[in-house]
């Protein structure tokens, strides 16, 4: 692991939170889409911003 600055520490938190955010409004849109199709591909969405979310969040020395 690679020392990380204050200013690094605060980008990271930063997209950190736009992550989480797009990965609940996914989720929420995946439940409240009729189409199944689109509902799928919401949940698609949603576990790929999780993942994004869990691999930044590994990568400053969280437990995933």
């Amino acid at each position: 692991m690679t020392n990380l600055t204050a200013k690094d520490l605060d980008v990271l938190s930063q997209v950190m939170t736009a992550e989480e955010m797009a990965c609940k409004k996914a989720r929420i849109y995946s439940k409240t889409l009729t189409d199944a199709a689109l509902a799928q591909e919401m949940e698609r969405i949603a576990n790929a911003h999780a993942q994004r979310f869990n691999a930044l969040f590994t990568m400053i020395g969280g437990k995933s």
